[in-house]
């Protein structure tokens, strides 16, 4: 199945600030209290994360949802 284009902008958008900030999956997993297991699938887009697991991405990452979203 293909990924949507929101959905591939999400998983290229939390790889990429993640890999920008210096952080390893295991760091951010542990800032945002989500198992890292979890950050894999939603940088590998099988993760359909809710609102507040991109709330708590987006403030562990220390940027806005719309940059998250951001296309």
């Amino acid at each position: 199945m293909a990924i949507s284009r929101p959905f591939r902008i999400l998983k290229e958008n939390v790889r990429l600030i993640r890999r920008q900030k210096g952080m390893s999956q295991i760091q951010l997993a542990l800032l945002c209290d989500l198992d890292r297991t979890y950050i894999s699938q939603i940088e590998n887009g099988s993760a359909n994360p809710s609102l507040n697991s991109l709330r708590r991405l987006a403030n562990a990452l220390d940027v806005s949802l719309y940059e998250l979203l951001d296309y």
